[in-house]
């Protein structure tokens, strides 16, 4: 398992490009680039790993610009508003994907 944290969208899109083909899951909090980034969905639908996308907070609770995602569309599943658990689900769903 590996970790990996970034402000920046490009740091972002090549390290999914690094690992996009070598991991069995990634989970992605792209933050505010959930609702801005055609750079980070492009990046997402170029590699064969799939990724889940998650929010910390629920964004439908949130502003209405950000009830969209440009991610979701390319994404196995989403999980949202449920805080710092929302990390150990994905973990989970991946870990559970992988016994079927």
């Amino acid at each position: 398992m590996n970790y990996y944290q970034s402000n920046v969208e490009g740091e972002l899109i090549n390290r999914l490009h690094e690992v996009g083909f070598s991991s069995h899951g990634i989970i992605l909090n792209a933050g505010g680039y959930t609702h801005t980034s055609v750079a980070i969905a492009d990046a997402i639908s170029a590699i064969k790993t799939p990724v889940l996308e998650l929010h910390i907070s629920n964004v439908f609770a949130r502003e209405e610009y950000r009830h969209h995602s440009l991610l979701s569309a390319k994404c196995v599943g989403i999980i949202g508003g449920l805080g710092m658990n929302g990390y150990e689900l994905g973990i989970r769903y991946f870990i559970d994907g992988f016994k079927k």
